[in-house]
């Protein structure tokens, strides 16, 4: 699956999904009254998360039934993010669910595709606002087909930052560390609501810097669309001996290229790390 003209065939499959997708939880929020329910008490989940859920990997299986999938709502089994022989496609149906259930337009589909646990295609599908990021290993990244690049924010005093905070508030301390340290060294913070569309948004200069600790599902995508766009990715924290970069999901950390360092000395002091 190397070829370039396979990943990019790869990719449209995705960005058609992806759109589709899109399309049936905006019918859903437009025409219905949400069901919603909690997954472990705490989290939020619609009807249309298990719908697009379904739409999605039903298609995926499809046309590649020897492929994996990890997917937040139907299969969020994370060690398959550990097994690298076989290719593995990672969902996220409605990244932003809350600000789904509540009305708000900052709602996203996303879809990678890795091999050997490095991600090779990826599709961000913002359905409200009609915005697709995408991006293929090696070819670059685009928004709505026009090529994106990151800000070329130079120094942390003068970038804006989005983070976002968990479900479970039993310890928020260390977060609030962070925080505290961003917001006195950064110019300021948003709060957006989809990990997939802050990272999408440092990779297309609308943000300079994002961290957080969230799932596969949450960031795989737009941290190659990231990436394409020229925009450095790592973590601020240590990754396991062994575990794909591409799939760590603790501590991430991703700006534009000449902030990285300084805000990784910053959230690594927060944090207690040195």
């Amino acid at each position: 699956m190397s070829d370039p003209n396979t990943l990019q065939t790869i990719t449209d499959f995705a960005e058609q999904l992806a759109v589709e997708a899109g399309d049936l939880v905006r019918r859903e929020r437009d025409q219905n009254t949400l069901r919603t329910d909690y997954k472990q008490q705490t989290e939020l989940v619609t009807h249309a998360d298990v719908m697009a859920d379904e739409f999605i990997t039903g298609a995926i299986r499809e046309r590649f039934p020897d492929h994996r999938i990890l997917s937040e709502e139907s299969m969020p089994d994370l060690s398959q993010a550990e097994e690298l022989e076989t290719p593995l496609w990672i969902v996220d149906p409605i990244d932003g669910t809350v600000n789904y259930a509540y009305g708000h337009p900052q709602v996203a589909v996303s879809i990678a595709y890795a091999e050997n646990g490095q991600v090779q295609a990826g599709v961000v599908h913002a359905p409200f606002p009609g915005e697709t990021f995408r991006a293929t290993r090696g070819e670059g990244a685009t928004l709505n087909g026009q090529a994106i690049a990151h800000s070329g924010a130079t120094v942390p005093r003068q970038s804006l930052f989005a983070t976002g905070f968990p479900y479970t508030k039993d310890n928020l301390a260390p977060l609030v560390d962070r925080l505290n340290a961003m917001i006195h060294q950064c110019r300021d913070l948003r709060r957006i609501g989809s990990a997939a569309l802050d990272i999408c948004w440092v990779a297309c200069g609308r943000l300079d810097i994002y961290y957080e600790t969230v799932s596969p599902w949450d960031f795989a995508a737009a941290r190659l669309i990231a990436l394409e766009a020229g925009a450095r990715a790592g973590h601020f924290g240590d990754v396991p001996r062994g575990y794909p970069e591409d799939l760590w999901g603790q501590d991430i950390l991703i700006s534009a290229p000449a902030v990285w360092e300084p805000v990784r000395s910053i959230l690594r002091s927060a944090s207690g790390y040195d």
